[in-house]
């Protein structure tokens, strides 16, 4: 296998003679010295693009000249006609390759036997300097229908590229999104090295440096990813989305299914009712009815509220679990009773937002090969609460994105895009009846009040399911409002033991890692590492006490004294 030839492809057209040497000079550092160089020039009239190509010397590098200029596709489909290598990449003009790029890409090969493999990437400037860097998740189908978050590198099968018949011409600017598309349809081979092996080059109007500076790019991006959902027989209208290179994809509703609305409560009339108002009076999806819940509620107003709303509205009931509390017991006594087709399990303290919420969550519940669908949740204060679940962050599951301002893209665009993540929060969450049931609902023995939401999703997951996350569901989450917070000793005693077990019965996810969230993004915060919007730079004042410290530690540690009576998070060590 330490032999195995590796071909390159790369279509060159009037490139600046310093970013096509630096290309192609990565290629020649490899560590892994059995690569093929297959360059095709599409038509230069640049004559120091022409001038180094023509005095290349190595007999690893062949150069085809075109006759004229065939655009990016047609390029580099010649070149891939003179590739001998059993596996084929794409390196651009003026991008360059880690020196050990392809070692990593042979020990990859030779561990799991792949016909796709892609990696991190990070940015470099004019002058080759890095600028920031890309760490993907583990390949997610609903992520790729989005945006083209693999992009570099990536490393093919020689005989997968020749079944799907090459790049096809049509897709300028995004020729890569619709060759990947098509490729994940033949296979599910499809290997992420997190490693940054590529470096793609930022130059000033380029799609690297900027995706709205090519308008035609993010177009044909958009015909690839219509053009994917058509050939998989899936009826769908797919929009442009939020941010330029981002994809929404408008899944038609199939057969228009009862959508059963379960909200567990206990008293509380005011945040049940601002619930309940919100759902009656923003929904547009009209097939639902509302399942509410009362765990031993006993003041009048509530026990009024509920009769008022069965009176008012045909759609609504109310069922009583006269038992302690037990979310997850609460929730499957109310599935067992739900008339329809899909459970919506919703938390008493949410607040709906957009009125086509049930249809962004529906779209997806429906298919056939995905679990749980989850929603974006918002504080009250417009910050995040939820985007999505990832798995090992504090040493147990936390929220994506939290706290960042409701305004941000997220990292590299998260937070805009539909995409497929290990586990969703159940203060909003959508499931098949019929899934939910076969799978014992949620573990009301083990997680009667933490985690369990985690736990039925990761057990989707072992079931082959994919659970998905989408940014169109947008609710306020006015969290634990109903409950408080966990900080009695009881209840923290029960946290930490369904923790335990959480990590016991799961133990694979939290040794490998979430295969949604890649191992170079810390796990001390929910933030994938961004900033916080709302902290701000603040000047300080130093005492006169201060300055009788004579170490910096020992400032250092009476300044974070200081602060912790602003934040409380602050820690020394």
């Amino acid at each position: 296998m330490n032999d195995v030839l590796i071909s390159l492809i790369i279509p060159v057209y009037n490139v600046e003679r310093r970013w096509l040497e630096a290309a192609v000079e990565s290629v020649r550092r490899q560590t892994y010295p059995h690569w093929q160089l297959c360059i095709a020039d599409d038509g230069s009239d640049r004559q120091e693009t022409l001038n180094y190509l023509q005095q290349l010397a190595d007999e690893r590098i062949q150069v085809l000249f075109l006759d004229a200029n065939h655009g990016i596709a047609a390029a580099s489909n010649s070149a891939l006609n003179i590739a001998k290598g059993r596996f084929v990449g794409f390196l651009d003009h003026d991008d360059e390759l880690t020196a050990d790029a392809l070692q990593q890409v042979i020990q990859t090969i030779e561990e799991s036997e792949p016909d796709l493999i892609y990696s991190d990437e990070e940015y470099i400037n004019i002058n080759g300097h890095h600028y920031s860097a890309h760490f993907k998740p583990d390949y997610s189908p609903d992520l790729l229908l989005s945006i083209n978050y693999i992009c570099h590198l990536a490393i093919y099968r020689r005989s997968l590229l020749q079944q799907i018949g090459g790049l096809h011409e049509g897709y300028d600017g995004a020729q890569d999104h619709d060759l990947l598309l098509r490729a994940v349809e033949q296979t599910r081979r499809i290997i992420h090295i997190p490693r940054i092996l590529y470096r793609w080059r930022r130059i000033p109007g380029s799609t690297a440096d900027r995706f709205a500076n090519k308008h035609y790019a993010w177009e044909a991006g958009r015909s690839a990813v219509a053009d994917a959902l058509r050939r998989r027989g899936i009826q769908s209208q797919v929009v442009c989305g939020q941010h330029p290179g981002t994809y929404r994809v408008h899944r038609k509703i199939e057969n228009t299914p009862t959508i059963s609305i379960v909200i567990p409560f206990r008293d509380l009339p005011e945040i049940l009712a601002r619930c309940i108002e919100s759902i009656l009076q923003k929904t547009t999806y009209p097939h639902f009815e509302i399942i509410g819940v009362s765990n031993q509620s006993q003041e009048p107003k509530t026990l009024a509220i509920m009769a008022d709303y069965q009176k008012r509205d045909a759609r609504i009931r109310f069922l009583n679990y006269d038992h302690p509390f037990n979310f997850s017991a609460i929730n499957n006594f109310a599935a067992h009773q739900a008339e329809g087709e899909h459970l919506l399990l919703l938390n008493n303290d949410t607040e709906v937002i957009n009125s086509d919420w049930l249809e962004a969550l529906l779209e997806h519940s429906q298919r056939p090969e995905v679990g749980a669908v989850g929603a974006k949740l918002y504080f009250p204060n417009d910050t995040i609460q939820h985007a999505g679940i990832i798995i090992g962050i504090g040493g147990s599951a936390g929220h994506s994105h939290k706290c960042i301002d409701r305004r941000d893209p997220g990292y590299f665009n998260r937070l805009t895009v539909t995409q497929n993540t290990s586990a969703v929060t159940g203060a909003c969450l959508m499931v098949k009846k019929s899934l939910y049931l076969a799978l014992g609902g949620l573990d009301e023995i083990n997680l009667p009040i933490a985690f369990n939401d985690v736990d039925f999703c990761l057990r989707l997951r072992e079931q082959g399911y994919l659970n998905v996350f989408t940014p169109y569901c947008e609710l306020y989450h006015h969290e634990s409002q109903s409950r408080g917070p966990e900080t009695t000793p009881h209840r923290k005693q029960l946290f930490r033991q369904e923790l335990h077990y959480l990590r016991q019965r799961h133990s694979t996810i939290f040794d490998k890692g979430d295969p949604y969230y890649n191992p170079h993004l810390p796990l001390n915060r929910e933030t994938f590492g961004l900033r916080l919007r709302w902290l701000r730079p603040m000047a300080f004042v130093v005492r006169d006490e201060w300055q009788n410290h004579h170490s910096s530690i020992g400032l250092f540690k009476v300044m974070c004294r200081e602060l912790r009576k602003l934040f409380r998070h602050v820690r020394t060590h």
